[in-house]
């Protein structure tokens, strides 16, 4: 059976996009010195190089449309639901063939292959969803996805692009041969389990190798019953996830289990649990952000909700001064599961202390070039 579950709260795009940007941190004040100007070998004179093709095979009037200011509030004005505000942005499925593969291919160049093809499916499976419900042809089709470009594409000045829609939003910002890839939000309503399996499998993983003591300190709730979780963490647009769209400046207490109490090869499995949601970047500059990881692993908390048998809902968030992943299981939406399922599965990823769309970077890189006039 096929369900659309009305009259949900959705998130507060446009109010958390008016207020000044401070990211994601424990007690509302950012921790300086996180970030670093140096060169990580992001792709910035291909991807720049395909994101000015892509603009120049448009229209006046399209790329009017497709192409805003590098610090334009519409940056931070995503969701991964309907939307709830002015639209902005080229839809894929309005453009033509060779301009969505020239769209596509800005995409393709900026991230790795794995990333690529995990987009894509996601972007594939909305198309599925929506045959399988036999509607909603302006939001679960496979190209139903607003493309927009950030600034001048340039091998040297800082440039960016955002892809979002149903189940997806990417944001890309290059700086300093740097490459941010936060927020970043992928999900799927069917077919979770698979293209998610890593996300899944590594975490289990982690999870059996704690001991009793352990788990008893990452557990928040043992259940993932609606009925069993306060109201906070049962809702059903953003279910147990806390950091997804209009939380740019979420205030998020560290809670679980900390790094520096894991015996080494529980500390690899932890470190090993973050990589799947690194390999959307590119190789330099995803080996660049697994060592920031890796230094800040003894500060580093997993915070579990629910079992974690294999084919049992769950939620699970890793955080540290560097990086805030969630994976989380969510109930029916356009299904008609009431509670959460493996195969509807929200992911988020997050760059705290001031690192989302590269805002941090950014303010170190016009301070230095100011530095140096």
């Amino acid at each position: 059976m096929l369900r659309v579950v009305g009259g949900a709260e959705l998130p507060p795009v446009v109010e958390g996009a008016t207020q000044p940007f401070v990211g994601v941190t424990t007690d509302g004040i950012p921790i300086a010195g996180l970030s670093e100007l140096r060169d990580a070998g992001a792709p910035t004179a291909s991807a720049a190089e395909a994101a000015t093709s892509f603009l120049n095979c448009l229209s006046v009037s399209l790329r009017g449309s497709g192409q805003l200011p590098l610090d334009a509030a519409e940056w931070r004005m995503w969701i991964n639901a309907f939307l709830t505000f002015p639209e902005y942005g080229l839809l894929l499925q309005e453009l033509s063939h060779d301009e969505r593969e020239a769209a596509l291919n800005v995409i393709r160049t900026s991230i790795s292959s794995i990333g690529f093809e995990r987009v894509r499916e996601v972007m594939r499976l909305n198309g599925v969803l929506g045959e399988l419900t036999g509607g909603y042809s302006d939001t679960l089709t496979e190209f139903c996805y607003r493309f927009t470009v950030f600034g001048d594409p340039s091998p040297e000045e800082p440039w960016g692009w955002q892809l979002q829609g149903h189940h997806l939003a990417l944001n890309c910002v290059f700086v300093a041969g740097q490459a941010v890839l936060t927020p970043m939000f992928l999900g799927v309503e069917l077919g979770g389990e698979e293209l998610f399996a890593e996300h899944q499998r590594r975490a289990r993983e982690l999870m059996n190798s704690l001991t009793s003591n352990q788990r008893d300190r990452a557990l928040l709730h043992g259940s993932m019953l609606t009925a069993e979780l306060p109201p906070q963490l049962a809702g059903i647009v953003d279910g147990r996830h806390r950091a997804g769209a209009g939380r740019d400046n979420l205030v998020l207490p560290y809670e679980g289990l900390a790094g520096a109490s894991l015996t080494p090869g529980q500390r690899e499995l932890l470190a090993a649990l973050t990589d799947p949601y690194l390999d959307t970047l590119p190789e330099e500059p995803r080996a660049h952000r697994r060592r920031q990881v890796l230094r800040h692993l003894d500060a580093t908390r997993l915070a579990w909700i629910g079992p974690w048998a294999e084919g049992t809902p769950f939620y699970y968030r890793v955080h540290s001064p560097v990086l805030l992943v969630e994976y989380d299981n969510h109930a029916g939406i356009f299904l008609d599961n009431d509670e959460p399922e493996p195969f509807h599965v929200h992911t988020i990823v997050r760059t705290p202390n001031g690192g989302d769309y590269g805002k941090d970077l950014l303010r170190r890189h016009y301070a230095h070039e100011h530095a140096t006039e």
